[in-house]
């Protein structure tokens, strides 16, 4: 065996032990210590979890926002890394961290957000600012209990931690900081370089992103980058994903008369909108999700030999997902969840026109709007997106506008619709056999005891494509959210198990990255 091949093995195993290790090293102290400290003894980084999400994270939170900013350089510094807040344009700050691995010849960038998304208190069974522990979901009634009961062991491993942030994504920011801790501890030293990228304004869309990583691009030069965002595998099991998809949105108006006419007068006489806009949408997309613009499928990178044999590796979820939704049928023919998400999809998200129920009126609606994301694939472009559908429409005999039409405009199209497009980005997919890509799934595989799923692209939308655009780095994503963790949502909540899993697998991939790269 060569002289790398044993530093190599000797590393892996190093990660191997320190993700088994997880549950000794956090044996609890004596009640003695306080609150505070047992909770930190009980599970590494909770305790300051707790403290970070308390600081609302709103980013158009000026003051709150830059709390954060300077919390989290703090944590950093704690940690012996090298930190300076970027800023550009009033845009919350971009907290970059340094570490040095000593003979190291990699450096992996690492990308989160510390910002989340606005709150509805009413909505949420407990203050979203005041993280708190349940000992179990709270769907199932589960109990609030103080931060220092949480067992050490499995015991604890279905609690959950509620507050916003929890999981998106103050708790893969901790769980990092908190895998530096553990190679610290364990004697284990880091085999690549560190940098990172914590970002304010992701909920936002990011809109100084770009300004930032161009007018620093020298700093965040790396051989690699993760961005730690987004769930685990629908069973539950780790993953690394090296895709996401692009998107895009449109709101489409379509005009019937001045205002609302009476049905039994005009009905079948004067243009019904929401019928015509039903009739647009069903032009654009069939019921089993199937896009109907000619050449939409053009530009879609076809799935190659490795895309292929890792989609078939992964297990099979419908059959669950359709239980715990609810839902009789799924649209794709029968095909597989991860498979679809390979392919575009058109999303109505909205629609609006009269009124139902006990406001319905017998009347003809004024207008009527649809609002419509689409999620693009690997190799489509947002700016063809927009030129497909447009030439769709016009195909069919409609005028297309973009602002809002004047009487005589109206009077003289037929069939007038207006469309607002949205900013939009392009989707991004590594290819599996890079140098990284190997790296990646060599060193988790084993830190999860081969329980590691492989993903070729993510059904969301990350701007992956901007990283790869300004940086020209290959990247990847490493989430360790629960699936059901109620992003974006009220109750938003972490798994203790994923908090603990995601401490392990970033220790294990700190430490032996290096030899699995080279």
């Amino acid at each position: 065996m060569t002289k790398n091949a044993l530093a190599g093995t000797a590393l892996i195993a190093a990660s191997l032990l320190l993700a088994a290790a997880c549950r000794k090293a956090s044996e609890p102290r004596p009640a003695a210590a306080g609150a505070a400290a047992a909770a930190v003894s009980a599970e590494p980084g909770l305790a300051e979890l707790a403290e970070f999400m308390a600081i609302p994270n709103v980013a158009s939170d000026t003051a709150n926002i830059r709390r954060n900013a300077e919390r989290l350089a703090e944590m950093m510094r704690r940690r012996g890394m090298a930190v300076r807040l970027l800023e550009a344009g009033g845009a919350p700050p971009v907290v970059y961290g340094e570490i040095l691995a000593p003979g190291a010849r990699r450096t992996l960038l690492v990308y989160a957000h510390y910002d989340g998304q606005p709150v509805e208190p009413d909505r949420w069974a407990t203050d979203p600012w005041t993280p708190v522990l349940r000992a179990g979901r709270l769907e199932d009634g589960a109990a609030v209990v103080p931060l220092a009961s949480l067992p050490p062991g499995p015991d604890g491993d279905d609690w959950f931690l509620y507050g916003r942030g929890a999981s998106d994504d103050k708790g893969t920011i901790v769980a990092f900081l908190a895998a530096l801790d553990r190679s610290k501890a364990g004697g284990v030293p880091l085999s690549v370089n560190v940098k990172t990228l914590f970002e304010g304004e992701e909920e936002g869309g990011s809109p100084h992103l770009e300004a930032i990583l161009r007018a620093h691009k020298d700093l965040f030069k790396a051989d690699g980058m993760i961005l730690c965002d987004g769930p685990v595998h629908q069973t539950r099991r780790p993953q690394v994903v090296f895709g996401a998809r692009g998107v895009m949105g449109l709101e489409m108006t379509v005009y019937g008369p001045n205002h609302a006419l009476h049905s039994g007068h005009y009905g079948n006489w004067a243009p019904n909108p929401a019928a015509q806009l039903a009739g647009i949408i069903a032009s654009l997309r069939d019921g089993q999700g199937e896009i109907l613009v000619p050449g939409y499928y053009d530009d879609v990178r076809p799935l190659d030999r490795s895309d292929r044999e890792a989609l078939a590796a992964i297990p099979r979820v419908e059959e669950g997902l359709l239980r715990e939704f609810d839902l009789g049928w799924s649209e794709g023919q029968g095909l597989r969840l991860e498979e679809l998400v390979m392919r575009p999809a058109l999303n109505v998200r909205g629609l609006a026109s009269g009124a139902v129920g006990e406001k319905a009126a017998n009347a003809v609606p004024a207008e009527a709007r649809a609002s419509i994301d689409f999620r693009l694939v690997a190799d489509q472009k947002p700016e063809r997106v927009r030129e497909l559908v447009e030439a769709r429409l016009r195909g069919l005999g409609w005028t297309i506008v973009h602002e809002a039409p004047d009487k005589e405009t109206r009077r003289s199209e037929p069939r007038l619709v207006r469309l607002e497009w949205e900013g939009g980005y392009p989707a991004y997919r590594a290819p599996l056999d890079s140098p990284f890509s190997r790296a990646l799934v060599k060193t988790l595989g084993p830190a999860t005891g081969g329980r590691l799923v492989v993903m070729p692209a993510l059904g969301g939308s990350i701007p992956m494509e901007l990283f790869d655009r300004v940086l020209g780095v290959p990247i990847a994503l490493f989430p360790i959210a629960n699936h059901d963790n109620n992003q974006h949502g009220p109750n938003e909540n972490l798994r203790i198990r994923n908090l603990r899993d995601g401490v392990a697998m970033h220790a294990a991939l700190l430490a032996g990255l290096g030899a699995a790269w080279d």
